[in-house]
């Protein structure tokens, strides 16, 4: 038996696995971008939570584009509540000088509120 053959009907090639033929696939190329902190948290939840959307991802080569496009997205959204928040609160430099544990723990608090929302709005869709 050939170790490699061609089938000319749907243009695949197979490669014999013990007594099969086993077609040679591979996936599309896709640019490598890097992925942060967020992109790994929805790409952990995905495989878990939402397999298709997972493996649709995957097979049509778009999972790291779409991964690095939401770490991006979610980034940027965690960035302004933290700015957005730290305003409205009132929480400043002066503050940071004049009691620096108050402007931690109201710094913490804002964190993690934008966090969940991050989680709530981006990560967990």
């Amino acid at each position: 038996m050939e170790k490699v053959i061609y089938d000319e009907k749907n243009g695949l090639w197979y490669e014999l696995q013990g007594d099969y033929y086993i077609p040679c696939l591979k996936l599309p190329e896709e640019e490598q971008q890097p992925i942060g902190v967020w992109g790994q948290r929805h790409l952990r939840y995905i495989k878990q939570n939402r397999k298709v959307l997972y493996l649709n991802l995957l097979t049509s080569g778009k999972l790291n584009s779409y991964l690095a496009d939401l770490d991006n997205q979610a980034e940027e959204m965690f960035s302004r509540l933290i700015k957005q928040m730290a305003e409205c609160e009132g929480v400043t430099e002066k503050l940071k000088a004049d009691n620096p544990m108050e402007w931690v723990g109201r710094m913490n608090n804002i964190r993690n509120r934008a966090n969940e929302s991050v989680y709530a709005n981006v990560i967990y869709i």
